[in-house]
């Protein structure tokens, strides 16, 4: 039979193995809610970043929003003016002919005047010696 000794001692292994189970119980509780804080934090992090994703897409679409705004007011603007500026050539279109016209002629006079010159100055040079020599048999010089 048992004696009291081994009851005791069957008790004493029994609240060690009891006092094992609550440290390990205790260790345990503490890894979960370190896991639990890390878990915590780690979701804080994502949930910060998404927020500024989330932030930085609406500046995007705002920004697309307002570029595609004023290239339309762009567009518009260009095709009023191509609009201005063709008007604008039909209108001068006869007077810069007309400057066209005038200026070849100017360069036909040009030339005629050089022509001139040169055939006046040649004979000019031409009749240069003959007057030469009647001043100088007028003046009676050798």
């Amino acid at each position: 039979m048992t004696s009291n000794d081994d009851i005791l001692r069957a008790l004493g292994r029994v609240e060690g193995r009891l006092t094992g189970i609550e440290e390990n119980v205790a260790l345990l509780r503490n890894e979960v809610s370190d896991e639990k804080a890390n878990a915590h934090d780690s979701r804080a992090v994502i949930h910060t970043r998404l927020d500024e994703q989330a932030r930085q897409i609406a500046h995007l679409d705002t920004r697309a929003a307002i570029s595609g705004g004023v290239d339309a007011q762009i567009r518009e603007e260009i095709k009023g003016l191509k609009e201005t500026v063709e008007k604008n050539q039909e209108t001068v279109a006869p007077a810069i002919e007309e400057w066209k016209r005038m200026k070849s002629i100017g360069y036909g006079i040009s030339g005629l005047i050089a022509f001139a010159g040169l055939t006046v100055g040649g004979m000019i040079a031409y009749a240069s010696d003959g007057a030469v020599a009647a001043l100088r048999h007028w003046l009676k010089i050798s």
